[in-house]
């Protein structure tokens, strides 16, 4: 077989070099199995729909913990924080914005108690609800938020970062960016249910327009997470990896939901959502978890179905 030439060679040791070291350590077996829902979970467990997640850090720690104790339970080796809403602007339309440091830290608190040496934990970053295209609010104001969020949640000692449910590229590299001065690893997700194949986010992003600015910001893994069930995900997978030596990061939907009386069900089972996991295995996605719908058992299907009994360790 031919040596790469200089340049490519010189590329790829490039690449290499820009791979965090946790990262390394993860991708060495992969794929990695990350955590399940938790909006739909704590639901299970008395939040209101539409209500504040976030606050239960400090309302009701006890049920948040035991969300994430379950998933450690299961073999997720990443579990993330219930900090998904946890910014100044979100947090402002349930008067919780000047909260939003104490409820940060606090989620990174409980599931460092659930993971215990189970599991990494990576604090999960979502959107802030504006979008700066309809002049909702600015690249300059994210910024501020989203550094605000990433000194908060930091200093609590999550494992790494991870920015999530993405629809506005804008936003998500601003994100990455606020995340990158932590120097944990960052994960930068987008949220693909738009355009015929549902291969482009809200405002029209592609999967490979995608991961080429987020790997530009600095995003050491690249992903999708919600937006759709299992079975659109090779497709996104793809081309997220066309264009990207980053590892990618994979949540999908437990199913399209659908409203039985006053209940949101998801129809995909654990069995059949692990059978479509292997797919995304073989095809090489590094990281592999649940958004929407899914639940423990889930986590507990992926883990029988990738045969990955074996690698349930203590972290290090």
């Amino acid at each position: 077989m031919d040596s790469p030439a200089p340049e490519a060679a010189a590329e790829e040791s490039a690449i290499e070099d820009l791979v965090h070291p946790l990262i390394e350590l993860l991708i060495a077996e992969k794929p990695v199995i990350i955590d399940g829902a938790w909006g739909t979970e704590l639901q299970k467990r008395g939040l209101d729909p539409g209500g504040c997640a976030d606050v239960w850090n400090l309302e009701h720690p006890d049920r948040v913990e035991a969300v994430a104790r379950a998933y450690v339970a299961a073999g997720s080796r990443i579990i993330l924080t219930n900090t998904f809403q946890a910014n100044r602007i979100a947090l402002d339309r349930y008067g919780l914005g000047s909260r939003a440091t104490e409820i940060n830290r606090a989620g990174v608190e409980i599931s460092r108690r659930a993971a215990g040496e189970g599991a990494y934990v990576f604090a999960s970053m979502g959107p802030s609800g504006r979008l700066i295209a309809a002049g909702e609010t600015s690249e300059m104001e994210l910024n501020d938020v989203f550094a605000e969020r990433v000194e908060a949640l930091t200093g609590a000692g999550p494992d790494g970062l991870v920015i999530e449910t993405m629809s506005d590229l804008a936003e998500a590299k601003c994100a990455v960016v606020a995340a990158r001065t932590s120097g944990l690893p960052v994960v930068a997700c987008m949220t693909f249910d738009s355009g015929r194949d549902k291969t482009r986010t809200m405002m029209g992003t592609s999967t490979a327009e995608a991961a080429a600015a987020l790997a530009e910001a600095g995003a050491d893994v690249i992903g999708a997470n919600c937006g759709q069930g299992i079975e659109g995900y090779l497709e996104l997978y793809r081309g997220l990896a066309s264009v990207t030596r980053c590892p990618i990061w994979l949540k999908p939907n437990a199913g399209s939901p659908e409203l039985v009386g006053v209940d949101t069900v998801y129809r995909t089972t654990p069995e059949v959502f692990a059978e479509g996991a292997l797919a995304l295995a073989e095809a090489g996605a590094a990281f592999i978890g649940g958004c929407c719908g899914t639940t423990p058992d889930f986590v507990a299907a992926l883990v029988r179905s990738l045969h990955l009994e074996s690698r349930r360790v203590p972290c290090v």
